[in-house]
C-alpha cells in the first residue's frame, strides 16, 4: 500500500495534536517557522547538514 507523504505527515500531525494537546501559538508557530525556512535562502545549506 502506497500513502502519500502528505497524508502521512498530515495523519502523525493530527493525532499528535490531539493526544499531546500543545498550545495552537505553539503549532502556529512550527508551522510557519518550517514554511519559512524551507522557502528561504538556507534551505539548500539546511538540506545538506541534514542529510
Amino acid at each position: 500500500m502506497d500513502v502519500p507523504l502528505w497524508f502521512a505527515l498530515l495523519v502523525v500531525g493530527v493525532l499528535g495534536v490531539k493526544l499531546i494537546r500543545p498550545p495552537l501559538w505553539l503549532v502556529l508557530v512550527l508551522l510557519l517557522g518550517g514554511y519559512l525556512r524551507a522557502d528561504s535562502l538556507l534551505a539548500p545549506v539546511i538540506d545538506t547538514t541534514v542529510k
